[in-house]
């Protein structure tokens, strides 16, 4: 299993954090280890060797077939099911791997740096393009956003990736964030959901 993950694919993300940058005309991918995985409620220890971790809401999808050189009209037939996951992020690293040029896989790929919820079949959604998700923590709305305003939808990401890379059955997809990423601190409670559905609930410790 191994985790493909999606940056800058919200305009206003985009700005947030590379203000002045021209928006991707490709989807920019990076990976994660399946170290990386976080699940069933389990809860997230900030590591000692940074000293900000941020939260990325995303909605995460489930590859059901292997593939290669997928076209985009048959890409939806390799993914079963949805969920809401964090992409923790080391920030304070990234922000220096970027200043000195060098790829930041590090600040995305540590232990338990994906967290992912409860599945939700595909048939239970109308359409996986048109979908409010949102990240509590301690009650209080953080960060929301809807896979309406993906620069590059899940289709063409599942196309564009598999000319590169096989996807398993298993692989997760995490799509990418909208705007609003902030750090997390130590006793936050976690909760994320795909329109009202409760999927992610966790802590920091």
């Amino acid at each position: 299993m191994k985790i493909i993950a999606i940056g800058m694919n919200y305009s206003l993300h985009c700005h947030e954090l590379h203000a002045g940058e021209a928006l991707p005309q490709e989807p920019v991918i990076f990976m994660k280890p399946d170290s990386a995985l976080l699940k069933d409620s389990k809860p997230f220890f900030i590591p000692d060797f940074c000293e900000q971790v941020d939260y990325e809401t995303e909605m995460v999808v489930r590859i059901c077939r292997l593939g290669k050189n997928i076209s985009e009209r048959f890409a939806h037939r390799y993914y079963d099911a949805v969920t809401v996951g964090i992409d923790f992020t080391a920030r304070d690293l990234q922000r220096k791997f970027r200043a000195e040029g060098k790829p930041w896989e590090l600040c995305k790929g540590f232990d338990s740096s994906a967290a992912i919820g409860d599945w939700v079949p595909v048939e239970k959604l109308n359409d996986i393009q048109k979908v409010n998700f949102h990240l509590n923590i301690d009650g209080k709305t953080v960060q929301q956003g809807n896979t309406a305003d993906m620069l590059f939808s899940v289709d063409q990401i599942i196309a564009y990736v598999s000319r590169f890379c096989t996807l398993k059955i298993g692989d997760l997809l995490f799509t990418g964030t909208p705007v609003g990423v902030g750090p997390v601190q130590i006793g936050n409670h976690l909760e994320g959901f795909l329109e009202n559905e409760k999927l992610l609930d966790f802590y920091i410790r």
